[in-house]
């Protein structure tokens, strides 16, 4: 258990994370978002405040919603995937970070407690 009884691992739940491992899966992820909008949120197992803006965002989110994919990146094991998407984007690296991608395109991005799951879900219609 990390400071304050937040775990250094990403929680133990059943939300629909896609786990975003490799800079070719980030590619192809972000190619393929004109077909479907996509979430990459950034999150630092070790930060409290990374912790409560995860679980803030996964109590928000209306897990029901299929428009979006949602990909986890474990900043801490895969920094350099953060670096590239930073490159690709043009949305300089936070962590806790939210971007949303549509059409190749950023429609979203917010750090911290500016992470809105309602702002995510309504940014795409």
């Amino acid at each position: 258990m990390g400071l304050f009884g937040f775990g250094t691992q990403k929680e133990e739940t059943n939300f629909p994370w896609n786990n975003l491992t490799t800079i070719e899966q980030l590619k192809e992820i972000l190619a393929h978002s004109d077909e479907k909008p996509v979430l990459l949120f950034k999150h630092s197992t070790r930060c409290s405040i990374s912790s409560m803006a995860l679980s803030r965002f996964q109590k928000e989110w209306d897990q029901d919603n299929k428009e979006i994919e949602l990909y986890y990146l474990d900043l801490l094991n895969y920094r350099a995937i953060s670096n590239e998407i930073a490159e690709l984007t043009g949305v300089v690296h936070q962590s806790p970070q939210a971007i949303l991608v549509s059409n190749n395109e950023v429609k979203y991005s917010a750090s911290h407690s500016s992470i809105s799951a309602n702002d995510i879900q309504n940014a795409i219609h």
